[in-house]
């Protein structure tokens, strides 16, 4: 959780003020060390020592001048800019706030309460990066984000703890910036040190591989000929790939040892050094026989004269058949490990960034099993891509964590009474059998956390679950400061982690180089010298979570039962987390079939991977457990998600937070919710969050505590779930209420054009009219065509031209030779559709042909609806020219004339209908929804009489007259001006210049380096003016017959006039 990469941070503590620190630290130990005066603040409460609380340390140490001295920096109860709240403190900077104090009692014991409070007050001051919590015994420091901290225990600080609260909280480091400072230099830092080291671990990798192919496949007379005997090639190699990561991992184990104090100082420098010096002494052993010997001391153990090394054992150590026969070159193995040992792994690699690199390196694996079968290689598509694993960030993680094992956790203490304000009190006056009763209540809670189990079935390099252990960590920290503190005795802190590790933490993975990692990062994160690794293969498995037979899935068939008896025996598992993958079913091949055989309901041939990992993990939890993932929110809303929206409706489901179209994962554009449901019956109502890129704070933790809602769990069924705010909630049911799905009316909605290739098949005017001078044919194939981003309300901004050579046509292109030079004048390899490089995609269509073959080319010519299939306006065009559109549109066309597609253009439209597009359709970057056929069958038409049919259908046709009236006049007069100028490309509000006074044109004019003579400009001014009017009238004329459209829309939906009120605010 610390702020500072600790080179970055070693460097500034050596430049800082030490001299003011010696007297600094003197006052501050003399007041906060003193054992009466901690009582006394023991016994304080919050408001009685605020006050006293800031002077004692932030004035009397840290040097701040307390309002209302002169020239103060420091104040109390700062109010926020908006609304009347009021921050405990604030640091001030020319008045203005750059850091807000929130301060409780110390019977408020855990700080991560008050975290989300203080970071509200920070989120109200612009200029606030600073954020300090505290409850009179332990200080957190923030720095702009509510996950990364410091945290200072002032009544047991030393001298260095000291020196680096002083860098952070001292008045002159703080006002000039210091501490943020520091931690821009860290990001730095950090993200130097993980390229550097990947790249220098990922060359060790391949190099280590590629050395043991060619010392022990393709030599015959080395050590592991036999053992390799009966393999076939292939079998070998991703044998010995699997070995060279497990060696990797016992390098990176002592590297992070030695510098960390679990091993001798530069264990591996010294054994390169022994090595230099023998094969000087002519004693040569090929290096590799030297760390095999270190291996075996890592496993045992070993007592020399100078050093000691202990038995960590674990299993990472444990004697390898395979790895203590290979043979391994000198010179790569020398290089490699010459070079990590450069790298500082307490200072500059930490843990974190260890985790970043395990990550990246599972990369690779793709690469290296692509070469194993001799398939080709995509370079740019990683593993994680194909297997839709995807890095966690840590405040997902640590979200995610808290609202399951805390919930849980906090669950326990209510049920066992535990009152920390009890264990703050003086033991004064208490009886023994009082203070046994409190600590029988934490023994109690503590066994209780050791029979805990979570589980992550997708656990890949485990950042779910060693954020679970961390939590635990934490806790068990907690008991040990309660029970010190309710007893009077020095804080010891208990050694459980190897206990949490034995009984808590669960995973499994498909991938067995994830396993791997998954227990090296466990090991890195607990290991303390003189204490044996735990061995994690009881706990951390290999294999297929989500099939248990083993002719579908082999030797990676998975029993949870057979594998976790133990847990089973109790029910079942207490949580389950994780970031399930994101893979769709169709795209992989037999699988697919094979797991719709296995009984899942939430299986559909059209969803995603991660739908079947829902359920497989809710099946694993014991009665009261809680799930949660993190995970792609489109099965809320499209037909493949409604066997999981079943499934989850029949749950305790707790929340729902969806994040539109904010990114959380930097490998991929992904539009994720995180839910969390628990096993038991479905609860009165559903915390629930939506989100969007444009009001996204950018504060997650913030933004889930001030905009979370309560929503009632009847809303939850197979039907979409659409979540969105109350009252937008009760319109949107009053449309379902009194409309009539599209998918329910006698329309038909096709998919634009798809070529496969428009270079070839787009044309502009020029070439088409070149085309039908040589041959007027041509004529017959050449159609007008619209793109999805030209469709505007009842209206175009441009059209194309396209080169209709449909497969449904049935063409002999002979008889089009103009058209057929056209196309082939781009190559023929390039048109043909045989899925060959560089080729279109494997269809029946010949060379000449588009892509689809748009059996349905008839409609178009038909009276139809346009529009795209992405867009922030939500516009939608009646045609009856014939006009074609492109892939990324969509056409509607009606069986018969039961419907009227004017009417419904007006509907759609409406304010409302936007509104319903906003909630229905999925976000997607920019605030841009995506109106796929999917989603958008399922809007609610309004029932009409005819009558009310026949006005909005007039409406329509009357604002479709005015869009293109409108149109002509701005085109005619950008024209104008293009000729004029010679400008080629306008400003967008150059286009719409109707909105500009004179002023403002000829500024923007001037943008382009045009400047008008006086003569000219009073010619100009004449000429703009009437054309802004003639532009306005039709403006204002559009806009009464929107509000028109509008009003009767609502009336038609049964709106009331406070409903209609609030779709105007939304739509603002």
């Amino acid at each position: 959780m610390g702020l500072f990469q600790q080179s970055v941070l070693k460097k500034y503590l050596k430049e800082a003020d030490q001299p003011a620190m010696k007297p600094a630290f003197e006052k501050f130990a003399g007041y906060f060390h003193n054992c009466v005066i901690q009582q006394n603040i023991r016994e304080c409460k919050e408001e009685e020592y605020q006050d006293g609380f800031l002077t004692a340390l932030f004035v009397n140490v840290f040097g701040f001048t307390l309002k209302p001295n002169p020239d103060f920096n420091l104040t109390r109860e700062f109010k926020n800019e908006k609304g009347a709240r009021k921050a405990d403190g604030a640091i001030l900077k020319e008045g203005a706030a750059i850091g807000v104090i929130e301060l409780k009692s110390t019977t408020t014991k855990d700080l991560e309460s008050i975290r989300l409070q203080a970071f509200d007050y920070k989120a109200n001051q612009k200029n606030c990066v600073y954020v300090i919590t505290s409850n009179f015994e332990k200080v957190r420091f923030y720095i702009n984000n509510a996950v990364d901290f410091e945290e200072f225990d002032l009544f047991r600080l030393n001298s260095e703890q000291f020196q680096l609260m002083w860098l952070c909280l001292a008045r002159e480091n703080l006002l000039r910036g210091i501490p943020l400072a520091i931690k821009n230099e860290s990001v730095v830092k950090e993200e130097d040190v993980t390229r550097k080291i990947y790249t220098d671990y990922s060359a060790f990798k391949r190099d280590l591989y590629n050395d043991l192919i060619q010392n022990n496949l393709y030599n015959g007379a080395c050590s592991v000929a036999e053992i390799f005997s009966g393999k076939d090639e292939k079998e070998i190699k991703l044998l010995l790939f699997k070995k060279s990561q497990k060696l990797i991992d016992r390098f990176l184990f002592i590297l992070f040892g030695e510098d960390r104090g679990l091993l001798p100082p530069n264990s591996i420098s010294e054994i390169l050094t022994q090595w230099e010096q023998l094969k000087e002494l002519d004693e040569y052993k090929p290096l590799y026989d030297r760390f095999k010997k270190y291996f075996g001391y890592m496993n045992d153990g070993w007592k020399g004269k100078k050093y000691e090394i202990f038995a960590y054992n674990g299993g990472l150590f444990l004697p390898d058949e395979i790895l203590d026969a290979v043979t391994i070159s000198d010179e790569m193995l020398y290089k490699h490990t010459k070079t990590l040992t450069g790298y500082d792994f307490e200072s500059e690699v930490d843990v974190n960034i260890l985790g970043h690199i395990f990550e990246n390196s599972l990369n690779e694996i793709e690469e290296v099993a692509a070469q194993i079968e001799g398939a080709e290689i995509d370079l740019k598509k990683s593993k994680r891509k194909k297997d839709g694993v995807f890095y966690t960030p840590k405040y997902i993680t640590k979200y995610i964590v808290e609202n399951t094992v805390g919930k849980l956790c906090s669950d326990k203490k209510a049920e066992l009474e535990i009152d920390e304000s009890e264990y703050q009190k003086s033991r004064k006056g208490r009886t023994t059998k009082k203070l046994k009763e409190l600590d029988d209540k934490l023994t109690s809670y503590r066994n209780w956390m050791l029979t805990l189990t979570i589980c992550d079935p997708a656990c890949g390099s485990g950042a779910f679950l060693n954020q679970a252990l961390d939590f635990l960590i934490r806790e068990h920290r907690t008991i040990d400061e309660l029970r010190a503190k309710l007893l009077e005795v020095p804080m010891v802190f208990t050694e459980v982690e190897n206990s949490i590790l034995e009984n808590n933490i669960y995973g499994v993975d498909i991938n067995e180089e994830s396993i791997e990692i998954a227990k090296l990062s466990l090991w890195l994160r607990t290991a303390q010298k003189g204490r044996k690794l735990t061995s994690l293969s009881n706990n951390i498995k290999c294999g297929n979570s989500l099939i248990d037979d083993t002719a579908i899935a082999g030797e990676k068939a998975f029993h949870w039962s057979t594998e976790f008896p133990e847990v089973f025996a109790k029910g079942g598992f207490d949580v389950v987390i994780g970031n399930p993958p994101y893979v769709q079913l169709q795209s992989m091949g037999e699988m697919s079939d094979k797991l719709s055989k296995c009984g899942f309901v939430t299986f559909d041939k059209g969803a995603d991977l991660y739908c079947i990992f829902i359920e497989r993990g809710f099946k694993l939890l014991k009665p009261g457990g809680l799930q949660s993932f993190i995970m792609p929110n489109k099965w809320m809303l499209v037909e493949y998600g409604k066997p999981l929206r079943k499934f989850l409706s029949k749950t305790g489901l707790r929340q729902i937070l969806n994040f539109g179209d904010i990114q959380f994962f930097e490998e991929a554009t992904t539009y994720v919710c995180i839910f969390v449901t628990q096993n038991s019956q479905p609860l009165e109502s559903v915390e629930v969050l939506s989100l969007n890129k444009k009001t996204y704070s950018g504060d997650f933790l913030t933004e889930v505590k001030n905009s979370t809602y309560n929503y009632p769990s009847s809303k939850f069924s197979d039907a979409e779930w659409s979540i969105q705010p109350y009252l937008d909630s009760i319109k949107l049911e009053k449309m379902k209420l009194n409309g009539i799905e599209l998918k329910d009316l006698p329309v038909l909605i096709y998919r634009g054009i798809l070529t496969g290739f428009n270079d070839a098949f787009y044309i502009d005017e020029a070439t088409r009219n070149m085309l039908i001078t040589a041959d007027p044919k041509s004529n017959e194939l050449i159609k007008p065509m619209v793109r999805g981003r030209d469709i505007s309300a009842y209206g175009i901004t441009g059209f194309e031209y396209l080169v209709g050579t449909f497969p449904a046509l049935k063409l002999e292109i002979d008889n089009y030779p103009a058209i057929k030079n056209h196309l082939l004048s781009f190559g023929y390899d390039r048109l043909k559709q045989t899925g060959e490089t560089g080729a279109r995609k494997k269809t029946n269509g010949k060379w000449f042909e588009t892509q689809d073959s748009i059996n349905y080319f008839e409609e178009f010519s038909k009276p139809k609806i346009l529009y795209p299939e992405i867009t922030a306006f939500s516009p939608f065009m009646y045609d009856e020219s014939g006009i074609l559109a492109n892939q990324k549109s969509f056409i509607l066309t009606a069986k018969d004339n039961s419907v009227s597609l004017l009417f419904l253009t007006a509907v759609l439209n409406s304010s409302l209908a936007k509104l319903w597009i906003w909630y229905n359709c999925p976000e997607l970057q920019g605030g841009t929804r995506e109106i796929r056929k999917v989603y958008f069958e399922h809007f609610p038409v309004p029932k009409a009489n005819d009558e009310q049919t026949a006005i909005l259908a007039k409406c329509a046709s009357e604002r479709t007259s005015l869009t293109s009236d409108l149109q002509n006049i701005v085109l005619k007069f950008t024209r104008t001006v293009q000729r004029k100028f010679n400008l080629e490309d306008l400003s967008v509000k150059l286009q719409e210049w109707y909105l500009l006074s004179y002023p403002e044109y000829i500024k923007e004019l001037a943008k382009k380096r045009i400047k008008l003579s006086l003569s000219d400009e009073a010619e100009w001014e004449d000429y703009f003016t009437g054309q802004k009017q003639k532009a306005q009238t039709l403006k204002a004329e559009i806009d009464k017959t929107d509000r028109e459209i509008d009003r009767m829309v609502y009336e038609l939906y049964g709106l009331t006039e406070e409903e209609v009120g609030i779709v105007e605010g939304s739509i603002k």
